[in-house]
């Protein structure tokens, strides 16, 4: 890669909150892993100067629920750590299908050291207002992530405009500090973004 088109990608990534599809591809742009600075993303800009949003490069809104036996579980638990958030219900088929890709990219990444996170964890939130259904579909597609939470509002949750999202299955990949590095990813996409972070291998990312 050229210095010039490097150096393109450090400014875009620099100017935070910025609506493109994830951080390491920018209009076909093949960007090396090691081009991006992770503290953040330029040393001297402390974490705390980066705004709260729901786009790229922003930091995700803390998520605060109970699961089906009450238990509280919060994003800010999982600091530290690569997460994809999801919003997702039982009745939604291509939420559905998609749990059986994500049970792998679970199985795959969840103990891995990443540039930007150490382990990889899925929170999941669902808009059932059945529990029971919920429950059921939990254990039908082996959701084997503890962190399922339900805050039993349905389409009317708060979440739905703090995250701005009109259909599920939606995703958010944040990074160790919380910020938010892809959208949508799952599957071989999500694949392909994981292998991007990992620590102790070389290339790109397609």
């Amino acid at each position: 890669m050229s210095k010039f088109r490097k150096l393109g990608f450090i400014v875009i990534l620099f100017t935070l909150c910025q609506p493109i599809n994830s951080i390491g591809q920018q209009q076909g742009t093949t960007v090396h892993r090691r081009t991006v600075n992770w503290d953040y993303y330029l040393k001297g800009r402390p974490i705390d100067s980066i705004p709260e949003g729901n786009t790229i490069g922003c930091i995700a809104p803390e998520i605060r629920l109970k699961d089906f036996n009450n238990k509280e579980y919060s994003t800010e638990d999982l600091k530290g750590k690569l997460v994809l958030i999801q919003f997702w219900s039982s009745k939604c088929a291509h939420c559905r299908k998609y749990n059986k890709e994500l049970v792998k990219n679970y199985r795959d990444f969840k103990d891995k050291e990443f540039y930007n996170g150490n382990g990889f964890e899925v929170f999941s939130i669902s808009l059932d207002t059945n529990i029971d259904d919920w429950k059921l579909a939990i254990k039908q597609d082996s959701l084997i992530w503890p962190y399922h939470v339900n805050d039993h509002k349905g389409w009317t949750t708060d979440l739905k405009t703090k995250f701005d999202f009109n259909k599920t299955p939606t995703f958010f990949l944040v990074d160790k500090d919380g910020v938010i590095i892809a959208k949508n990813v799952v599957g071989t996409s999500l694949d392909r973004r994981l292998k991007f972070f990992l620590k102790g291998t070389e290339g790109s990312d397609q």
